[in-house]
């Protein structure tokens, strides 16, 4: 993983012109039940900018922080930005095991097994440095073409090869049924499969109940405007826009 500390850029604010199209980078704190693309589409109602990307998606159920690149000259540093290293907080769910590995799956087990805390802190051991990690079934993972979770709405399982990530998992917290974890990791990781995995070598069966994403390379959850301020036009969107070239 990158040491995001040593390359912090220097970043400064923009300010507006209302008769130029604005670009920069704004960092949200996206709400839970929302798209990573409703993000997309408020930004381009508010700014009038057709040109936004991302340097990272975030689950409809996981809140944080979510880096928008706006205008030609920051879309075109999403490959960099998504190669950063991101930080997580997450919550595991131990004894019912979903088929998409998160809250909004549909549970296919259960278990009334209770493990003890050194069993967790043991476990967690598997889930330090370089980790060979096989994505869900439930992802936008490309495989000859197709993207896994169309496939498996179809009711469809296949094969998935293991990829290695490199991630840092650290216990927070443990009261059953409920694992608080924090995670710093690399481009690739799934912190639901962690979840899943956990539950297997535990034999209870888990799944990811909550994920907040705290920082984004050197982008900090503490920058971030609300995505309610936005919807609710209580803050002047414009005024955060932030420039790192």
């Amino acid at each position: 993983m990158k040491n995001s500390a040593q390359e912090k850029p220097t970043t400064m604010t923009i300010p507006f012109r209302p008769n130029r199209m604005p670009e920069g980078i704004l960092v949200i704190d996206k709400l839970p039940g929302k798209t990573s693309f409703s993000l997309v589409s408020l930004l381009r109602h508010l700014s009038g900018q057709r040109t936004i990307g991302h340097a990272g998606t975030l689950d409809p159920f996981a809140t944080g922080l979510m880096v928008l690149l706006i205008g030609s000259r920051f879309t075109r540093l999403s490959d960099k930005f998504l190669q950063d290293d991101k930080e997580y907080l997450g919550t595991i769910h131990l004894g019912i095991e979903t088929d998409s590995y998160d809250c909004d799956g549909k549970i296919i087990s259960q278990s009334e097994l209770i493990p003890t805390i050194d069993q967790i802190e043991q476990a967690l051991k598997n889930f330090q440095g370089t980790v060979l990690q096989t994505p869900p079934m439930f992802s936008a993972k490309k495989i000859d073409g197709q993207k896994l979770y169309h496939l498996a709405r179809q009711g469809k399982v296949i094969e998935r090869k293991a990829v290695p990530v490199q991630m840092h998992t650290e216990l927070l917290a443990y009261e059953y049924p409920y694992v608080r974890i924090k995670v710093v990791c690399s481009k690739g990781t799934y912190v639901r499969s962690i979840a899943h995995d956990l539950g297997k070598l535990l034999n209870t069966g888990a799944h990811l109940s909550s994920l907040r994403r705290i920082r984004s390379g050197s982008f900090r959850i503490e920058q971030a405007v609300s995505q309610a301020a936005l919807e609710e036009r209580t803050t002047v969107w414009h005024e955060s826009l932030i420039n790192v070239l």
